[in-house]
């Protein structure tokens, strides 16, 4: 690895900017502030530095249904738009044991052009494996409230038994939050009127089967001790009753994604399934978009993540409604969408460099998302002066198409850096295949 000088740029961290160089050498940060350069140069005297973006709740289908995504199309996706690290677990291939990851661990290599986690998933009947999942190096579990994507939900019982597992080996986990009486009610009844309409996604995976679950996880996070993070909060509403439950001590962080800013609740009646995912959009009216913005100006969220779930519009658009998988594309759009938002003054530079980078690699021990001497040298250059219109011509996920196609995001990704090693430049991949598995450091 050659020794590098990012020089001149704006250094944006978690708690502020400031002119300045990074010293690279043989893959690690040596120095960061006026440092006399060495071996190749940059100039980034007009650019922002920022560190790589960690991005934390990611679908690859890899193995598993990898003609909706696979790790070398996902992460090229990520390389190109500033994520060098991801934590991944597929649905179609879970990791429930330790024989899972060792297997998964040995089929990735190679295939990756970012560093990535994986997450393994709680299954009702293996709760007891997640104390030996967790010494494996898995960055977190998984854990459902109701019946998704083929994953079986836990109910009360089952959840505090998981969290007390979690947190008597220093695990993470992560909850999706939907009420199983409440869906499956809904569901039922829908399904017994004939309705194939797209608007019944809102009936189906309801607020109330949302807010239900997360106080009933709130509940149970309280009581176990455990560290958890709740997944795609999609409303202040959900909000207001996490942060009863931390003012009790609950140790619950909320995850945003960018669908829940920027998608609108009727938009499913036009696009149909491309905008089936769950917990769907809710948002409204303006109103409700600005009450989200200034929950994360409040710090209310802990961190963003993209919840990229893909599919491609004819697996999306074969069948009925209810035959369409879940999910959006996200790893493509999510940074250019949030460095949109902070130079439109929805939040600073640094608020975006703590929520997708320094923030979820503390919540889940990740050593990345800091430029700082010694961290590994994951690094991406953006001009605050460029912008993109996203077309579906430029997603390099498999998906082939993005629900933000049309709009213009202020800002431009320049370059993007792996342990110094450049593995991305003005929206392509150079498609290494460099990225090496990362574990939580206890």
């Amino acid at each position: 690895m050659a020794t590098m000088t990012i020089k001149g740029g704006t250094l944006v961290s978690a708690s502020g900017e400031s002119r300045g160089d990074v010293l690279i050498d043989e893959g690690r940060i040596v120095a960061v502030g006026d440092v006399e350069s060495s071996g190749d140069v940059v100039d980034a005297s007009s650019l922002l530095v920022l560190p790589g973006m960690v991005d934390t709740h990611v679908h690859l289908m890899d193995p598993g249904e990898t003609e909706r995504e696979d790790f070398p199309s996902g992460t090229r996706a990520a390389a190109a738009r500033g994520i060098t690290t991801i934590v991944e677990h597929t649905h179609s291939h879970p990791i429930r044991s330790r024989e899972d990851l060792l297997d998964k661990q040995h089929h990735l290599k190679s295939r990756a052009n970012v560093d990535y986690g994986l997450a393994a998933h709680v299954w009702p009947d293996r709760i007891d494996q997640i104390a030996t999942l967790s010494d494996a190096g898995v960055s977190f579990f998984k854990i459902f409230t109701c019946d998704t994507h083929g994953v079986p939900g836990l109910d009360r019982d089952r959840l505090r038994e998981a969290l007390e597992a979690v947190a008597g080996s220093d695990g993470r986990c992560l909850i999706h939050n939907e009420d199983e009486r409440l869906t499956s009610n809904a569901e039922k009844r829908l399904r017994a009127a004939k309705r194939i309409d797209p608007a019944l996604l809102g009936e189906w995976r309801s607020r109330e089967a949302e807010l239900m679950a997360v106080t009933a996880s709130s509940e149970i996070v309280l009581e176990t001790g455990a560290v958890a993070t709740f997944a795609h909060v999609s409303t202040p509403d959900v909000l207001d009753v996490i942060d009863a439950y931390r003012d009790l001590g609950a140790d619950i962080a909320a995850e945003a994604c960018p669908q829940y800013f920027a998608l609108n609740e009727d938009e499913v009646e036009e696009h149909g399934a491309l905008r089936k995912f769950t917990p769907p959009a809710r948002i409204r009216s303006e109103r409700e978009r600005t009450a989200m913005w200034a929950a994360v100006r409040q710090g209310r969220f802990s961190h963003f993540s993209t919840d990229h779930a893909p599919s491609t519009i004819p697996q999306k658009t074969t069948g009925s409604f209810w035959d369409a998988p879940f999910g959006l594309p996200g790893l493509d759009t999510t940074l250019p969408f949030l460095i949109d938002a902070a130079l439109n003054g929805h939040m600073t530079m640094s608020e975006l460099v703590r929520l997708y980078a320094t923030a979820p690699a503390r919540r889940y021990l990740l050593p990345k998302g800091v430029i700082s001497q010694g961290q590994d040298a994951d690094i991406v250059l953006v001009d605050p002066a460029g912008s993109w219109t996203v077309a579906d011509t430029d997603i390099i996920s498999k998906a082939g198409w993005s629900p933000y196609a049309g709009r213009t995001f202020r800002g431009r990704i320049v370059a993007t850096y792996l342990r110094g090693e450049e593995i991305a430049r003005d929206g392509a991949c150079h498609d290494g295949r460099t990225g090496r598995f990362v574990s939580p450091i206890r």
